[in-house]
C-alpha cells in the first residue's frame, strides 16, 4: 500500500512513494480524476476537492466547524467525525453559513442539492451557491431533467450563478473566508468552497511515460490497451479512448470491469483482446437530498419519491455485490495451505520434484541480479563486503567489536514481501535492542518459493529491500546471507551488536517493588490469524502494521537513560511466557492488573470470535503457574492476550518503583504512545510466581 508516484513501462516498473519499484508481467492502471482548474483551487486549504469522496465527509465537517466556531457559533455535543452520522449534528451560529459549489454538472448539482438538505436539516443559517461557466447546468441531460433541476434549486433557496468562470481564489480574512473572483471581475465571498467541476488528470500522470491524449488522460485503443501496445491496460477516468467520446462517468468504468478481466486473461492466453462498446445512454438519477431523485432516461424525466427508491435499490444492489471479501483461496488456507504469495510461485514451476542439499540453493543469476538492484552500500569495519562476494564476512576488531549476537526467522505471514522483510528485521533486531546493545550487521536467511527466475529475483529484491531499510535506519550493515529454496516463503537475520562497555540488559535483575512497563499493544498474532480468513477490519490491519513497524531501538536507548533493572523483547512465548522467564532468572514474584495491559483495537471482538495462534495452546501450558484473584478473569480479553505470541512485539522492563511514571511519559513521548505499567515485582512465591489482578 503506498502512492504510486511513476510509471516505467518500458522495463515493466511501478515506482512507489516509499518502498522500492515494484516489477509487474502486465499492469492496469485505473486512479480516475480530480476536479479541473487544480491550479486556482490546490494551494487552499478551506478548498474542498469533492474527490476523494470517501472523504469528503469528514473534510467538510473540519470545515464547517472551523467557519462556525469563527463565528462564534458551536456545533451540537453529538457532531464530529467520530459519530456513524457525523453531517447530522445541530448547527449554533449567530451568521449564515456560506457554501459555494463549483461546477455545475450531475455531481456538483447533487453534491449542492445534498448539503442544502443537510445544513438544513442541521437547524444551521446556510446559503448555497452552484456555481459554473457555463451558461446552463447539467450539460448534456434532456430539457426535461434540467428544467426540474432548475426548479428544485430556485425553491430551496440554492443560487445558480452560471455564465462566469471562477479566475482566482482569493481571501478577504487569511485562511477563514475565501472569495471567488470571476473572470469577469466580479467576486462572490463565501466560507465554504467545494470544487467539483470537470473531471482532469491526476497530476501523477506527468510521471506515467504512457501515450496521452489532448486532454492529458492515458491514450488507449477500444481493447483498454495503451496505444503505446505495451502490456498495459488503463481504465475508468484515466482512460480517454481513442476515436471515442466517451464521458468521465462511473457508469463507464463499471461496464470496462468485465472487459477488462476478460482481456486480461485473453494477454495471458495469447488470445486476440476484446473491444470494449460503451454504451450511448444510461439511467441518470441525482439525488436532491431529501428522498427524492431526477431521473433522465433517452428525454424522460421525472422528480419523484419513486425515483429515489429506486435510485436507493440499484446502489444498494450494487455495493452489496462487493461485500463478501473472502478469497477463493480461504477455504485452502484453513486447511493449513501455504500462502497466496507462496502458491502462486510454486504453481508456476513445472517441476515435481526439487533438489535438496546444496542443490536447493537458489541461482546465483537470481541473487546477483537481486543484490545489484538493491545497491547495498559498503559496510564500514569490515575488511571483506557484499560486493565482493567472499565466502564470508570478516570483521574489523578494532572497528566492529561484536558483544551480542542473536538468530531469528519465521516463515511469511503477509502476501507483501517487503512488508515481510522489515518485519523481519525488526524482530531479528529486537534481540539485540533488549540487551541493551546497538546493532552492528546482520547476515538474511531467506527460503524461496520454486519459481521462475524473474520472480525469484523479484521477490528476493523485495524481502531484501524491506530488512536494509530497518538495518540502514539503526545504523546497521546488511553483511551477506544465505538463500536456499523450500516450501514456503521464510525470512530472518542472524544480528550482532555492541555494547561498548555497557552492561547488558538481562531478564535476571528484578527486585521487589519494581514496576512493569510494556512498550506495545498485545494482539498480533490474533489479529494475523482473523486476517488470514479475511475477518480483521482494514483500519485494525492499518493500526496492527503500524505498531508491528515501531522499532525498539528508541524504547531500549530510553531504557539505558533510565537505568533499569531488567528487560526483554515480547515475542512467541507471549507476555506470560517472557514475564515468567524475567521471575525464574530473578527469583522473584509478580502481579499484573489485566486492565492495564494495552490491547490491539480489534483483539477483544476477534478473540470473542474464537481467532487464536496456532502457538497459543502451547503457551497456555504456562497457565499453571499464574494465580487469579477470582475466576471471573480469565474470560476477559486482557487474560486472553497473555498467551497470543507476538511479532515484532515490545519491550517488557523493569524499573525502580520511584521512576516508573516518568519512564512510562518519556516512551510515550519518544513515539510508543500505548506505553503502559502493566504490573509490579513482588517477593518470591512457590509454585505460582504470576499472579493475575483486574
Amino acid at each position: 500500500v503506498d502512492e504510486a508516484v511513476g510509471f516505467e513501462p518500458a522495463i515493466r516498473r511501478v515506482l512507489l512513494a516509499d518502498r522500492p519499484p515494484l516489477r509487474f508481467d502486465v499492469a492496469s492502471i485505473g486512479i480516475g480524476s480530480v476536479p479541473g482548474q487544480r491550479e486556482i483551487w490546490a494551494a487552499h486549504s478551506n478548498v474542498l476537492s469533492i474527490k476523494p469522496i470517501a472523504t469528503f465527509r469528514e473534510r467538510f465537517e473540519q470545515q464547517l466547524r472551523s467557519v462556525v466556531e469563527a463565528q462564534g457559533g458551536t456545533l451540537s455535543a453529538s457532531q464530529g467525525i467520530e459519530t456513524s452520522s457525523p453531517l447530522r449534528s445541530q448547527v449554533t451560529s449567530p451568521k449564515t453559513v456560506r457554501v459555494a459549489v463549483v461546477g455545475a454538472g450531475a455531481g456538483g448539482t447533487e453534491v449542492a442539492f445534498g448539503l442544502e438538505a443537510q445544513l438544513r436539516g442541521r437547524h444551521a443559517l446556510a446559503e448555497v451557491s452552484l456555481v459554473d461557466g457555463k451558461t446552463e447546468i447539467l450539460d448534456g441531460y434532456a430539457p426535461g431533467a434540467i428544467h426540474r433541476a432548475r426548479d428544485e434549486l430556485a425553491r430551496r433557496g440554492i443560487a445558480a450563478r452560471l455564465g462566469k468562470r471562477v479566475a482566482e481564489v482569493r481571501h478577504s480574512h487569511p485562511d477563514v473566508v475565501p472569495t471567488l473572483v470571476f473572470d469577469d471581475g466580479s467576486h462572490l465571498v463565501v466560507d465554504i468552497v467545494v470544487w467539483a467541476t470537470a473531471a482532469a488528470p491526476p497530476p501523477v500522470l506527468d510521471h506515467y511515460w504512457l501515450p496521452k491524449t489532448d486532454d492529458g488522460f492515458l491514450a488507449v485503443h477500444p481493447t483498454l490497451q495503451t496505444t503505446a501496445d505495451l502490456p498495459v491496460f488503463v481504465v475508468g477516468d484515466t482512460a480517454s479512448i481513442v476515436g471515442e467520446q466517451v464521458p468521465k462517468a462511473g457508469v463507464y468504468a463499471v461496464r470496462e470491469g468485465p472487459v477488462l478481466w476478460d482481456n486480461l486473461q485473453r494477454w495471458f492466453a495469447n488470445k486476440n483482446l476484446r473491444p470494449f462498446d460503451p454504451q450511448r445512454r444510461f439511467l441518470s438519477l441525482l439525488s436532491t437530498g431529501d428522498e427524492r431523485a431526477i431521473l433522465d432516461y433517452h428525454g424522460f424525466s421525472a422528480h419523484a419519491r419513486w425515483a429515489w427508491r429506486l435510485k436507493d435499490h440499484i446502489d444498494r444492489k450494487f455495493m452489496w455485490m462487493y461485500q463478501d471479501y473472502r478469497p477463493r483461496a480461504a477455504i485452502h488456507r484453513r486447511a493449513g495451505g501455504v500462502s497466496p504469495l507462496n502458491q502462486s510461485l510454486q504453481s508456476r514451476h513445472p517441476s515435481a520434484m526439487r533438489c535438496t542439499g546444496c542443490g536447493s540453493k537458489v541461482a546465483a543469476d537470481v541473487l546477483r541480479s537481486a543484490l545489484e538492484r538493491l545497491n547495498v552500500p559498503r559496510a564500514s569495519g569490515t575488511t571483506t563486503a557484499l560486493d565482493r562476494r567472499d565466502d564470508a564476512v570478516v570483521l574489523d576488531r578494532q572497528a566492529s567489536p561484536v558483544d551480542v549476537l542473536s538468530v531469528d526467522f519465521f516463515p511469511a505471514f503477509l502476501d507483501d514481501p517487503y512488508l515481510v522483510g522489515r518485519f523481519a528485521a525488526l524482530h531479528a533486531l529486537s534481540d539485540v535492542w533488549a540487551m541493551g546493545a546497538d546493532p552492528l550487521g546482520a547476515l538474511a536467511l531467506v527460503t524461496l518459493p520454486a519459481g521462475s527466475q524473474v520472480q525469484q529475483t523479484e521477490l528476493l529484491y523485495q524481502i531484501l529491500a524491506g530488512g536494509l531499510r530497518e538495518l540502514t535506519a539503526c545504523g546497521a550493515a546488511l553483511w551477506g546471507g544465505h538463500t536456499t529454496e523450500g516450501a514456503e516463503l521464510t525470512v530472518g537475520y542472524s544480528v550482532a551488536g555492541k555494547l561498548d562497555g555497557r552492561n547488558p540488559f538481562t531478564k535476571g535483575n528484578l527486585r521487589p517493588a519494581d514496576r512493569l512497563i510494556l512498550t506495545k499493544p498485545l494482539g498480533t498474532a490474533t489479529l494475523l490469524a482473523a486476517h488470514r480468513e479475511c475477518r480483521c477490519q482494514a483500519r485494525w490491519v492499518d493500526t496492527l502494521l503500524a505498531r508491528m513497524l515501531e522499532s525498539n531501538a528508541e524504547a531500549a536507548r530510553v531504557a539505558r537513560e533510565f537505568g533499569v533493572s531488567a528487560a526483554t523483547d515480547v515475542t512467541g512465548f507471549g507476555l506470560a511466557g517472557h514475564l515468567l522467564e524475567m521471575l525464574d532468572a530473578s527469583g522473584v514474584s509478580a502481579r499484573l492488573s489485566l486492565s492495564a495491559i494495552p490491547l490491539l483495537e480489534g483483539f477483544a471482538e476477534l478473540s470473542e470470535a474464537g481467532f487464536r495462534s496456532s502457538l497459543e495452546p502451547a503457551n497456555r501450558r504456562a497457565e499453571s503457574r499464574l494465580r487469579t484473584v477470582n475466576s471471573d478473569l480469565a474470560s476477559q480479553p486482557g487474560y486472553q492476550a497473555l498467551f497470543d505470541p507476538q511479532t515484532s512485539g515490545g519491550m517488557l522492563i523493569g524499573i525502580a518503583e520511584d521512576r516508573a511514571d516518568e519512564l512510562c511519559k518519556r516512551l510515550v513521548a519518544r513515539g510508543y504512545p500505548l506505553a503502559s505499567i502493566v504490573g509490579a515485582v513482588q517477593p518470591a512465591v512457590d509454585g505460582q510466581p504470576l499472579e493475575i489482578g483486574d
